[in-house]
């Protein structure tokens, strides 16, 4: 089941908006679970410094499904550079995994 199955980083500038997309990512099979957790992010932003309060969502789903939750989260996402980042599961509770097969899609 190596590389089978990943996680998936990215954040919302807000709490709502955050739950859009973790409503859709939950409705159309994409994701088993999505986490969200208030961060506060530093980083440099059009050559300024830059610090805000987000909401990081960790989405735990098959990796082929990583195309088709990029291209919805590129569609609903307020910022026009979004954090995107795919992490790879090499090894798992194989019951867990097993329930994020069961709650995906396969496409």
């Amino acid at each position: 089941m190596m590389n089978t199955f990943c996680l998936i980083t990215t954040t919302y500038p807000d709490e709502q908006s955050a739950k859009t997309i973790i409503h859709l990512l939950l409705e159309q099979k994409l994701a088993a679970c999505v986490q969200m957790m208030p961060v506060q992010s530093f980083y440099r932003w059009e050559g300024k410094l830059c610090e805000s309060n987000e909401q990081l969502l960790l989405i735990k789903t098959r990796s082929s499904l990583f195309k088709t939750i990029e291209a919805l989260i590129l569609k609903h996402h307020p910022y026009t550079t979004p954090q995107l980042i795919q992490i790879p599961i090499e090894q798992g509770f194989e019951a867990y995994l097993n329930w994020i097969a069961d709650e995906t899609a396969l496409r």
